[in-house]
């Protein structure tokens, strides 16, 4: 397997399984190893403060079993800094590496897993994996395919964003539609800020995330899942990150959030709002700001890139999140092994909604993609001294 590095000088690499160490119980070890995730992160800049207790806010973001909205399955996602930081917990530039532990790998639920291993479970990567590892491919609880994957995801995108916030970039991510109940349009920085986390959900609209709420435990009660959107803010981005043909900002940003299983659409700014408009009406009118001494822009459909490079405006990004694929309700399927069409009803922990825990997942890629390009960018401007240091706006 390959593609487990995102990143090209501030780099993630990750590796585990959602019940990895499942197999590993009767060996004479503490349970600590018997697996989990791994997180190795390069590229960290020394003298950063970086503590356990930071990175363990941002994965209990995402940690199951918090709310009655999630999957019964109770992680503790318990993180452990084992390389990278020495004393007062500061980064010494060298590869931080974190460890997160599977707790909860019962043999209740492994033995339900494995009574599944030959049916393709609708929706999931099943079928697809066993074409590509045939009869080896992990078959216990969807393996790297599993949502829990992306713990380690959220581990590396703390480190990026203990460096981040010495840059003074923040970035932030909401829910804004469950099942088709939409939050307000064009909610601010400032209200998703004010209105973080205040909910089971995310959603800045408390309102309407009363609603979505009541819709979760109804699909809940039925056994089945939705899906949703969550739009993310990345504010404080200096304008001149990204390249201007393969390596666009969208596009780099684009393959960290379509990376995410979960994700089945994307859009930048007004996105595919700007079919509906005229070319006055969809282009951001430029204007020189005396107050901050930079070029600003009265609009932002473009979601703060032009050209494939920012522009210094917030950038703003809307993801389509699908329904949870497991689901307690009887499917046809087929058994791999029989070539035999069959009914399973699939009857394991699930979210019904993916949303109330991916939103953390959206806000770590973003940071790990925005500090690669920052130091990309930083990189080139540092070697090119001819450029006249009036438009260095890094």
């Amino acid at each position: 397997m390959v593609g487990n590095s995102f990143g090209r000088i501030f780099r993630v690499t990750t590796c585990g399984e959602s019940y990895a160490g499942a197999f590993r119980k009767n060996l004479q070890i503490p349970k600590e190893l018997y697996g989990g995730l791994i997180a190795i992160v390069d590229g960290v800049p020394p003298g950063i403060k970086l503590t356990a207790d930071f990175v363990q806010e941002e994965l209990d973001k995402r940690r199951p079993g918090r709310t009655p909205l999630d999957t019964p399955r109770k992680e503790r996602d318990k993180v452990y800094i084992f390389s990278g930081v020495m004393e007062d917990d500061i980064t010494t530039g060298t590869p931080v590496g974190l460890i997160i532990p599977n707790d909860v790998i019962e043999d209740e639920h492994i033995n339900k897993h494995k009574s599944y291993k030959e049916v393709i479970r609708p929706g999931q990567a099943g079928y697809t994996f066993f074409k590509k590892y045939g009869q080896f491919a992990d078959n216990i609880g969807a393996g790297r395919a599993s949502g829990r994957e992306t713990a380690a995801r959220v581990a590396g995108g703390a480190v990026a964003k203990a460096v981040l916030d010495t840059m003074g970039i923040d970035v932030i991510a909401f829910i804004t539609e469950i099942h088709g109940i939409k939050a307000q349009d064009n909610i601010t920085y400032e209200m998703a800020k004010a209105n973080y986390r205040k909910n089971d959900i995310n959603c800045p609209d408390l309102e309407k995330a009363k609603e979505m709420i009541e819709e979760l435990q109804r699909i809940k009660e039925q056994g089945d899942s939705v899906g949703g959107v969550v739009e993310i803010i990345a504010r404080g981005v200096p304008a001149g990150l990204g390249e201007p043909v393969f390596d666009k900002l969208q596009a780099t940003l684009a393959h960290a959030l379509m990376s995410i299983g979960a994700i089945k659409g994307i859009e930048f700014g007004a996105g595919f709002g700007h079919t509906k408009l005229k070319g006055s009406e969809s282009n951001d009118v430029p204007y020189y700001d005396e107050a901050s001494g930079r070029v600003r822009f009265k609009t932002n459909r473009a979601g703060g890139i032009l050209g494939g490079i920012s522009n210094g405006e917030d950038i703003r990004i809307r993801v389509a999140v699908k329904p949870t694929p497991t689901i307690s309700i009887p499917q046809g399927t087929v058994n791999m092994y029989t070539c035999e069409n069959v009914k399973v009803e699939f009857n394991t922990r699930n979210d019904p909604s993916i949303c109330p825990r991916i939103y953390p997942v959206c806000e770590a890629m973003v940071r790990i993609a925005l500090l690669d390009a920052l130091y990309v960018a930083k990189g080139y401007r540092a070697i090119s001294s001819n450029i006249d240091p009036r438009w260095d706006l890094l």
